[in-house]
């Protein structure tokens, strides 16, 4: 089973990754793995509008190869954006050049869509799998991994359990993890505007990661 909270030992083994920020505030930072994709994205920029919460989207380069105008909503609204590879490649199982490559591509197709050199410092590893020659050689980037996973990929999770889980496991500065993607839809339909509506009524706010 998988944990929505980090396992404690996993930053002590990668203390070079971002796991959680050190803040002294009720502040949340949500990520979207896996977009842009017509549907799931457009749900999650019209929930985050309603409440006026930044978030950061980690966005696949084919999809936004796909999607430009919707990948462009995402800039529009003022969140973050961070690379998640071209083709959602998975470290574990794919050498260092290859994976460096793919990486590249998703950089390419974002400088296509008008991303300032600035704002591309940004990168999660699909799966959170990555090895440490991938991580050296990618020293320009900020890896940002997470504190809390909501599972709501599983599409054998209950919508009521993918929230409840979740909410047990957030604390200041937690780095969340939910998808937009087809696959996740079902949960984050449900848990994403009840998640958001608890931690607001516990005084949270929602900011997008800093690069």
């Amino acid at each position: 089973m998988i944990p929505h909270r980090t396992p404690f030992f996993l930053p002590m083994l990668y203390p070079s990754l971002l796991w959680r920020i050190n803040t002294p505030a009720k502040e949340l930072f949500l990520t979207f793995d896996d977009g842009p994709v017509p549907g799931p994205t457009e749900f999650v920029l019209k929930s985050l509008e309603k409440i006026s919460a930044k978030a950061t989207f980690f966005c696949i380069g084919d999809n936004v190869r796909k999607y430009p105008s919707l990948f462009s909503n995402v800039i529009n609204a003022g969140h973050a954006i961070g690379n998640h590879t071209f083709h959602h490649t998975n470290g574990w199982k794919t050498n260092v050049e290859k994976y460096v490559s793919d990486v590249r591509l998703c950089r390419d197709e974002f400088q296509k869509n008008n991303v300032k050199k600035s704002e591309l410092k940004l990168f999660r590893p699909p799966y959170g799998r990555i090895r440490r020659n991938q991580i050296s050689a990618l020293h320009d980037y900020k890896i940002i991994m997470w504190d809390v996973l909501s599972v709501d990929y599983n599409q054998r999770l209950s919508e009521k359990s993918c929230l409840r889980n979740t909410l047990e496991v957030v604390r200041p500065g937690s780095i969340i993890v939910f998808h937009d993607s087809l696959k996740a839809e079902r949960n984050l339909m449900y848990a994403l505007p009840r998640f958001l509506d608890a931690c607001l009524i516990q005084g949270y706010t929602f900011s997008k990661i800093p690069s």
